[in-house]
């Protein structure tokens, strides 16, 4: 009788993760993609500026260093 108990148990449990595994997903609604050409002038004055100084800088230490 516990033999036929644990049978049933186990037809069971595999029978309902069959049902669960053959559940349909439905997909995600489509997302928009993000717009064409987003600007990219956030911050660029401030790194001409610090490239130009630290060029300056480079300039100045070389000459430093052949005049010594």
């Amino acid at each position: 009788m516990k033999k036929n108990k644990t049978l049933i148990a186990l037809v069971l449990f595999l029978l309902i993760s069959i049902v669960g595994v053959s559940q349909i997903v439905t997909p995600p609604p489509p997302q928009q993609p993000p717009p064409v050409g987003l600007p990219i002038d956030n911050g660029i004055v401030l790194l001409v500026v610090l490239g130009l100084i630290y060029g300056v800088y480079k300039v100045m230490s070389s000459r430093k260093k052949s005049n010594v």
